[in-house]
């Protein structure tokens, strides 16, 4: 009878599967197995917070296939991942193919590998129970929260709102950004900005210091202090009053754990935490780099030994100074675990190219550089600063050099900054001395990277948890992404943190909410017991909850605000919060208005960027001015600029165009809207117009085009639409082959209308 084999991801089954022979059957449970019920709360709150599992009807027939592989197995190894979710899977599993739990065997693997694999599976263990119960404690406490407080959201706020222990914490410090950035006093200020030459080598200097007062940045506050300083230094000589050279190492980056891969991802390369988690699990699953949710720095000997051997032969003996080890830092680190690195060190982003997807390809290149980075020395540059006097003003420039580049080598980390070789007593020539505006900018917007760094740094959730949070707030309405891919709320992210701030304090309270990940910790460390802590946490949650909802209305979670008065009717323009968000009204409308049938007052939804709390009566007004007449094309139909579903838009006759960035529907020219419809009429006739006719589709006998799309080439013929992807050349695709993307389209299967291969 052959051994069973069972992990949670086809990918990964299908990758295990090479490595082991036909002894073994390797299926995958398709994630989880069993979850809490989605139409019940599905805990037991009066019995030790007893959950209720049920199977998922997307999960029953995984669970089936895998009861009948068990009945023909010996033996049954359970091979899921190694974090929490990993080991509550591989309990689950256990318990639906009726198989004792403490005599299951499990084995886990930080890399896929064969020799991992092989090691994992002569070498199993028992299901770790702790751990099992820190992710049940987990999940009951979300549930707890979610199916107790969204319900009061719906009720006092809005239907389809939702609160979470983590994501309402993520939520509140968006907020809290966003008024700090709305509180923010912008002040004017100017620099002096100096360019020297010395041998026919330019420079840049910085005014750093008038006679012996060294200047702050808000110190030249207006134009005509500055332009007074460029005055004063006309035709003055400048001297180099001193040079000061130092030279200084920087040490290698350690690798990567999940939160600081989705950081330099971020960063990076431009990916959210989302997109970075999913190619990473790709990466993971196909035997590319080690597990990806971990926020441990350990790195196993086998690649510190391997690392040293490649960088020899690649770069050098000096560059292969000895392995080096590194040690998190955070409290509750599974050490045991591995950082992120690539399984292979020898496999270079440039070998692996050819076999990954483009953005497959990115984020390995990245992982690659980082840990062998860790395993180089540190870079050494020399750092060069030089004052200059010109009269009574002291310029400083700054330059550094690359004296041993180290981990540079494969990790960019400082550029050079030349300077020409200058000596104390030196004179330079004056090529410009200019004077340059700035003003001073509010804190930036979290980015996926920078929150994800605020949530550590706060103790608030784990490697698994921040990409999925992200996501949340971003589909449950509460936050969306500008125009650089910045985090920003909406009113009704506004409204629910209050709430939550004043009345559910501890749900998001930082250090709260970082106790309970401990707390969480304690509990897969065996030190704590995961009812009693949830007893702990539910009770006074529950009373205050009950309490909430007998005690407050919307009115008082949703006031309106009177912003002044419509100059044309004379009557109060409000600002109110509705189903669909908030919105301006002139004149009030009561309940005996709308018993009555009196016409509803005139509205207009507040447009992207605008708030309940900080809109003026001014915009205000230009959204009730909505729909704005522009005037006419010149082939005689009428511009107007209005708001829809989807944003602003300009439309004229049966032309229309979104208005993004860097136009707004307020103040649009008419110049503006005629330019947008014109090249939105021309696209819309570059789409119209197919790129090639390939011939007769062989299901639908209807002619197969290639047309161009919003969002790239696709394959129709005139019924169903199918893109053609990006990994294809649409000018070398072949009938054949377009009509198996159709035929996919229709069905969902693969049909070849080819000649058949030969056997």
């Amino acid at each position: 009878m052959p051994k069973l084999l069972i992990v949670e991801s086809p990918t990964k089954a299908k990758t295990i599967s090479k490595f082991l022979g036909k002894d073994f059957t390797v299926l995958s449970s398709f994630g989880h197995v069993r979850d809490l019920p989605k139409s019940k709360i599905g805990v037991d709150v009066e019995h030790g917070f007893e959950p209720t599992y049920t199977i998922p009807t997307d999960s029953k027939k995984h669970v089936t296939e895998l009861k009948a592989a068990a009945k023909k197995s010996e033996d049954i190894l359970l091979a899921t991942d190694e974090d929490r979710e990993g080991e509550a899977i591989a309990w689950h599993v256990a318990q639906v193919i009726g198989l004792d739990p403490k005599e299951a065997k499990r084995i886990t693997f930080h890399e896929i590998t064969r020799s991992a694999i092989e090691e994992a599976v002569a070498h199993p263990r028992e299901i770790n129970m702790n751990v099992v119960n820190a992710q049940q404690a987990r999940r009951v406490l979300d549930r707890l929260v979610g199916y107790e407080l969204s319900p009061f959201l719906w009720q006092k706020v809005r239907y389809g709102l939702s609160a979470g222990r983590v994501q309402s914490v993520a939520m509140r410090l968006i907020v809290e950004r966003e008024r700090e950035r709305e509180a923010f006093k912008i002040d004017e200020f100017w620099t002096i900005d100096a360019l020297f030459d010395k041998s026919g080598v330019s420079f840049p200097a910085k005014l750093a210091a008038i006679g012996d007062k060294k200047l702050d940045k808000l110190d030249i506050k207006t134009q005509a202090q500055a332009q007074q300083i460029v005055d004063d230094l006309v035709g003055k000589k400048a001297t180099v009053t001193a040079v000061e050279k130092k030279e200084m190492t920087k040490a290698p980056p350690p690798p990567f754990t999940t939160s600081s891969l989705q950081i330099d991802a971020n960063t990076k390369l431009g990916f959210s935490a989302k997109q970075t988690m999913a190619l990473a699990q790709k990466l993971y699953e196909t035997g590319r780099i080690t597990y990806m949710r971990t926020d441990s720095l350990n790195l196993a000997e086998k690649f510190l030994s391997e690392a040293q051997t490649f960088i020899g032969s690649a770069f050098g003996k000096r560059y292969a100074t000895g392995a080096k080890r590194y040690k998190t830092s955070r409290k509750g680190a599974q050490e045991a675990h591995e950082a992120i690195r690539p399984t292979d060190v020898s496999a270079t982003p440039d070998q692996m190219k050819g076999t990954l997807e483009p953005r497959d390809a990115k984020l390995y290149e990245l992982i690659w550089r980082r840990a062998l980075a860790s395993q180089l020395p540190p870079a050494v540059l020399e750092r060069t600063a030089v004052d200059l006097l010109a009269h009574l003003y002291l310029f400083r420039a700054n330059g550094s050099t690359v004296v041993f580049d180290g981990f540079m080598k494969v990790y960019q980390a400082t550029k050079e900054k030349l300077l020409p070789p200058l000596n104390q007593g030196d004179a330079v020539a004056t090529k410009e001395i200019v004077p340059n505006q700035h003003f001073t900018e509010p804190p930036a917007r979290y980015s996926d990277a920078t929150l994800v760094k605020a949530l550590e740094e706060f103790g608030i959730g784990r490697p698994s948890t921040y990409a999925p949070t992200i996501s949340t707030i971003i589909e449950r309405g509460y936050v969306e992404r500008d125009e650089n891919k910045k985090l920003f709320p909406m009113d009704i992210a506004l409204i629910v943190t209050d709430l939550l701030v004043k009345h559910f304090q501890n749900i998001v309270d930082y250090a709260f909410t970082a106790k309970m990940e401990k707390n969480l910790d304690d509990v897969e460390e065996g030190t704590i017991e995961w009812a009693p802590m949830l007893e702990q946490f539910y009770q006074p949650f529950h009373q205050n909850l009950e309490s909430k909802t007998k005690e407050l209305n919307r009115e008082d979670i949703m006031p309106d605000r009177t912003l002044g008065t419509d100059p044309q009717t004379a009557l109060p323009v409000i600002v109110r919060t509705g189903r669909f968000g908030a919105f301006v009204q002139v004149g009030e409308y009561s309940e005996q208005d709308k018993k009555d049938k009196k016409p509803k007052p005139k509205s207009a939804s507040l447009l992207k960027g605008m708030n309940a709390e900080s809109v003026t009566l001014e915009q205000a007004l230009a959204c009730l001015a909505f729909p704005r007449d522009l005037g006419k094309t010149p082939q005689g139909d009428a511009i107007a600029v209005a708001v829809g579903r989807f944003g602003p838009y300009v439309k004229a006759g049966e032309v229309s165009a979104s208005i993004k960035e860097p136009f707004d529907p307020i103040s649009i020219t008419y110049e503006q809207a005629v330019e947008l419809l014109r090249t939105s009429a021309e696209l819309k006739k570059q789409m119209a117009q197919p790129l090639a006719e390939l011939g007769e589709d062989p299901v639908s006998k209807g002619t197969i085009l290639i047309k161009q799309g919003r969002f790239g080439p696709y394959v129709t013929d005139g019924k169903t639409n199918a893109s053609i992807g990006k990994k294809r050349d649409p000018a070398t695709l072949t009938l054949d082959e377009a009509a198996e993307l159709l035929e996919k389209k229709r069905t969902g299967k693969t049909k070849s209308w080819g000649r058949k291969k030969k056997a």
